[in-house]
């Protein structure tokens, strides 16, 4: 054993002290750092060399300590968890907004709402079967039916606007799971050569889990980490991005509501697939995006204002059908559809002046007014329009609050996820100070032992044999 091993002993534990004080003053810089995780420096001692032969000494020390390496104090499962849960409060999420968005856009129950319109027809209805020969009564009728056909028709529009806005964000949404695929993949390959050569990945290996978590909400997609290091992300069971290499997504569909059909993901090179995105915003914008077959939210209720916009025009003109005018002529349409449009836009009143008005059945003379009061009655049928808007409104505001707490229980979810990740990965400022503090310590008792060892090289080299000279 060299008379020299003591001293070798105590710089090992200096070095190490001191990569222990680096190592925390890193944590401690990145303290209020998104998605970094704390490092602690592992060390294991160093045994003794081995001894055998007539010269051998018995037992001897250890010969200090070796630094292994700096080690993420992550959790693989509780990063995977949070992904997990991060995908379904996308999706939810998601899913509120547009129907809480849509529900306020109906201004039900109140006086802007369509259902208070429908109302003020009708009674516009009976108090000109009321006083059949008021000039006026008429005149509120017909300016009414023509609000009530803007209503119907802003009503679509509105619809309309945020079908474009949702896909308008699914299509931004598609751009960013494509871009954080080529970065995952820039930092997959930074990763397996910065660990092929023994150099620490640490900070790489935060940053790519930040973007996996973004990829995971925004899409819903997988992650899992391999041998060599790299992650592999998964959308729809399909590789994303495996090691180096990445694929990009594509959205394609109808670029209206107008035209049908359902909004779809498929990959960039291969159109003909494609993606099922169960999950993330991405998830939750093609649910709402999707044809009133499958549920989309904003297609049924475009479909509800067509509905109302037909039964309207039906029943209206049919009954008005039914009557004469002042004048013995029997009644025409009272509103028109455009059939090159969608119904809710293409709702017109026909009838332009109060002298075409079918108030009076037939051979009933000419101040009967009991067409009229047929006309005011369609709005108390089970199957009228007003009906068909109320079973919408209803269904709406059912599907809404479900979302919405759908949405809380997947945030709460994703929130406790989150919390329980960083009680493992976050900065404690206190226990990092007790950290550096025992780093400390432990630098300066290292340096006490090579002060003690020089010590007893002293005495040994330069003083044996000189004593009582």
């Amino acid at each position: 054993m060299s008379t020299f091993s003591g001293l070798n002993t105590a710089a090992s534990g200096l070095a190490a002290a001191r990569r222990g004080m680096d190592v925390v003053g890193q944590n401690i810089a990145n303290q209020t750092t998104e998605g970094y995780t704390r490092q602690r420096v592992t060390t294991s001692s160093i045994a003794a060399l081995a001894q055998t032969g007539r010269f051998s000494t018995g037992a001897a020390p250890g010969h200090g300590v070796s630094i292994d390496g700096v080690t993420r104090l992550g959790d693989a499962l509780l990063d995977a968890r949070v992904r997990d849960t991060l995908a379904a409060s996308g999706f939810w999420s998601t899913r509120a907004v547009a129907s809480t968005t849509l529900e306020a856009s109906l201004a039900e129950p109140t006086e802007n709402g369509l259902a208070a319109r429908l109302s003020q027809f009708w009674s516009g209805w009976q108090d000109l079967a009321n006083t059949p020969d008021s000039g006026a009564a008429a005149s509120v009728v017909l300016e009414s039916a023509a609000e009530l056909a803007a209503q119907v028709a802003g009503g679509y529009r509105a619809v309309a606007d945020q079908w474009s806005g949702a896909r308008t964000a699914a299509e931004r949404t598609v751009s960013q799971v494509n871009a954080a695929a080529d970065q995952i993949a820039d930092l997959n390959r930074e990763i397996r050569d910065a660990l092929a050569s023994g150099r620490s990945a640490n900070e790489l290996i935060d940053q790519r889990s930040v973007l996996a978590q973004n990829v995971a909400r925004l899409a819903g997609a997988k992650a899992n980490i391999e041998s060599d290091g790299t992650l592999t992300v998964r959308i729809d069971g399909n590789a994303l991005v495996v090691g180096s290499d990445a694929r990009h997504l594509a959205l394609t569909g109808p670029a209206s509501i107008d035209a049908g059909g359902n909004v779809t993901v498929t990959w960039a090179t291969a159109s003909d697939i494609t993606v099922s995105i169960g999950g993330g915003e991405l998830g939750g914008n093609l649910s709402v995006l999707a044809s009133a077959d499958k549920g989309g939210v904003l297609a049924q209720l475009a479909e509800k204002y067509n509905e109302v916009a037909e039964e309207l025009a039906a029943t209206v003109n049919e009954q008005h059908g039914k009557g004469v005018t002042a004048a013995g002529v029997t009644g025409g349409d009272f509103f028109a559809l455009d059939a090159a449009v969608p119904a809710a836009l293409g709702l017109s009143v026909a009838v332009k002046s109060p002298a075409d008005l079918a108030l009076a059945k037939l051979d009933a003379g000419a101040w009967d007014s009991s067409n009229a009061d047929a006309i005011s009655q369609i709005g108390l049928r089970e199957d009228g329009p007003d009906a068909i808007w109320s079973s919408a409104v209803s269904s709406l505001s059912v599907n809404t609050a479900g979302d919405i707490q759908r949405a809380r229980v997947s945030e709460t979810s994703a929130i406790t996820a989150a919390t329980a990740q960083q009680s493992v990965a976050a900065v404690d400022g206190d226990e990092e100070t007790i950290s550096l503090l025992m780093y400390q310590t432990a630098y300066q008792a290292a340096a006490r032992v090579m002060t003690a060892v020089d010590e007893a090289l002293d005495v040994l080299i330069n003083r044996t044999g000189v004593v009582g000279r």
